[in-house]
């Protein structure tokens, strides 16, 4: 792809184990190994059949049901009865590097804009058609390719609770701060799309226009091992934080609301503030479980909600291009 740097390396079938902990075994926070609340990474609860038309903690509130066209067509060996393995999880080999990821944040009033070009401004991807030379094809033939394609959002620079909570749609439901889009928790089936697909090292993987985009946590996106840090925003405006607190201790599902978020202490526009905010959790469904505010672009609960306006080419104006600063 134009501007766009292939390296050849290749990685292995199942991820190196200290790149996997990464994720699923944190190390630099001191959460309470005899917390009965801990997670065991060898058996992660599955979110098959966790869709609920309403809110619903550890529930997905869609818009719609997914009704087939994606997904893996195969169930790898690490999902076993109600459980899933992340230790054990395939990854899509490859190193891409996308040199020209780009974000950029600005305010406006009450106003929030963001612009991305949609691929990761702070890290590479697998490579995408997975390749049949690929070990993860005997489970996951995802055919689409990473497509670099301006996107505009605009949130509520300060969002409020709205009256009452709504669904999520198919597709983007937030914009994380490395410039990738974030999807709800399920895959084309309605399944539990981090268990069943298999992403990239960063958990990360195009759909059929070709948005690169995550499920759930991804151990890439700078500052995902921090205490309390915003990793992005939710198309209502709020924010999307790491899955430890303020004292390193691991959030769960038990820590959070129907919608998948909490209110706390936090640090919003760099002053400290007691507010709303989704939170990423190892746990389905992952990042936000309905809308707890109102989503951008058009009514509560729509199924349109938003969509990112596309534009091909170079940066609209008043957009990058340029990185965050990590």
């Amino acid at each position: 792809m134009p501007n766009d740097v292939t390296r050849s390396r290749r990685l292995a079938t199942v991820l190196l184990p200290w790149l996997a902990l990464q994720l699923v075994a944190p190390v630099s926070h001191a959460h309470d190994a005899g917390d009965a609340r801990a997670l065991d990474p060898r058996a992660l609860p599955l979110g098959d059949g966790k869709i609920s038309h309403a809110p619903q903690a550890g529930h997905v509130w869609a818009c719609r049901t997914p009704m087939g066209g994606g997904g893996a067509h195969a169930q790898g060996p690490w999902i076993a009865g109600s459980t899933w393995d992340s230790t054990r999880k395939a990854f899509v080999a490859g190193d891409v590097a996308w040199t020209h990821g780009w974000l950029d944040i600005t305010l406006s009033g009450a106003m929030r804009s963001i612009g991305t070009n949609g691929v990761p401004a702070s890290h590479g991807t697998g490579t995408f058609p997975i390749a049949r030379s690929d070990p993860a094809y005997q489970w996951d033939r995802n055919p689409n390719t990473i497509t670099p394609m301006v996107r505009s959002y605009t949130v509520a620079a300060m969002p409020a609770l709205a009256a009452q909570a709504s669904c999520l749609p198919m597709g983007a439901i937030g914009v994380m701060l490395d410039g990738v889009a974030v999807f709800n928790a399920l895959d084309g089936e309605g399944r539990d799309a981090v268990a069943h697909e298999v992403q990239d090292r960063c958990n990360g993987h195009p759909e059929r226009s070709g948005q690169y985009h995550y499920h759930g946590p991804s151990p890439c996106i700078p500052g995902a091992q921090d205490r309390s840090r915003l990793l992005g925003y939710a198309l209502d405006g709020f924010g999307i934080y790491s899955m430890f607190d303020e004292n390193g201790r691991e959030l769960t599902n038990a820590d959070l609301d129907e919608c998948h978020g909490r209110t706390s202490k936090v640090l919003w526009d760099g002053t400290e503030v007691v507010m709303y905010h989704y939170v990423l959790t190892r746990e389905y469904p992952y990042t936000v479980g309905c809308f707890r505010g109102t989503p951008s672009n058009s009514g509560a609960g729509g199924p349109a909600n938003g969509t990112p306006t596309p534009r091909p080419g170079m940066p609209p104006a008043g957009f990058g291009p340029r990185r965050m600063p990590w």
